[in-house]
């Protein structure tokens, strides 16, 4: 058992982005992270756009660059004035190829991206499979692992991440499966012993003959799969949990059992 202590303000922020306003989400982005306590913040999935997509030339015209556009300067600005790290989800633009990516900024520098690998629905038809892989990132001695969404329903991308050593999971995400992932993710932390934050939007989207209506309850989630506070389904909401993230460094379940020696790889189907 890790005995050292790590405390820090895990939170998350959720809101309804506008679907092609990118300056009026960035906005509203800005007033609610301000709420947020310094230290882990999470941001929806595609928070600058929106989500419901009609056609790829919406998609490429929404489009950024992950280290140069303009919504990851103007957020990893705010990660340096609040000394905090900021996760958020946009449409990354490629090698002329589309992503539904997070990015990860941390204290005014850029960390890097991780590309959505389980495709939702419709996404399949505008965005390419993520190829980078489940990535850890390293913030103020903290392993930072991030998923997205649909994600959360294969096991694998949570105890991926937790093999490589997350201590805390961020989750953006646009869930519209009514209460199934948060249902679900305590159990991906007692499974894996890490700490989750599922930033969630909310709202109804009617675009074309598609429309989605979000779920809210972003969450933030213990590895003994206690929920440490949620939000509720609708309206705008920021809540921030100060945590032992070290706690997640403890993989024992009871006196004779740890989740990750004790797998028995042998057995398992690849």
């Amino acid at each position: 058992m890790d005995l050292l202590k790590k405390y820090i303000n895990l939170s998350f922020v959720q809101f309804s982005p506008k679907f092609g306003d990118v300056e009026s989400n960035l906005k509203t982005a800005y007033h609610l992270i301000n709420k947020a306590e310094p230290g882990i913040i999470v941001l929806p999935e595609l928070m600058n756009t929106g989500y419901n997509f009609k056609n790829i030339s919406e998609v490429a015209n929404l489009s950024e660059s992950a280290r140069y556009g303009n919504t990851s300067k103007i957020l990893n600005k705010m990660s340096f004035d609040l000394k905090s790290t900021i996760i958020a989800g946009f449409c990354e633009r490629s090698n002329n190829r589309y992503y539904n990516s997070a990015m990860v900024l941390s204290k005014g520098k850029f960390l890097g991206v991780y590309r959505k690998i389980h495709l939702f629905y419709r996404e399949k038809l505008w965005f390419t499979t993520g190829n980078l892989g489940f990535k850890i990132f390293e913030v103020d001695n903290i392993k930072l692992g991030v998923m997205i969404c649909s994600d959360w329903i294969w096991p694998e991308s949570a105890r991926t991440l937790a093999l490589k050593g997350a201590d805390v999971i961020a989750h953006p995400a646009n869930l519209i499966l009514k209460r199934l992932c948060q249902q679900t993710m305590p159990v991906r932390c007692f499974e894996n012993q890490v700490y989750a934050v599922t930033a969630n939007r909310i709202g109804k989207e009617t675009r074309g003959s598609e429309s989605f209506t979000y779920t809210g309850q972003s969450q933030i989630v213990a590895p003994d799969m206690k929920i440490l506070t949620r939000a509720n389904s609708n309206g705008n909401s920021v809540r921030s949990v100060k945590v032992n993230v070290f706690r997640s460094r403890n993989k024992n379940i009871h006196k004779r059992n740890n989740i990750i020696f004790d797998r028995q790889k042998q057995y398992y189907l690849l």
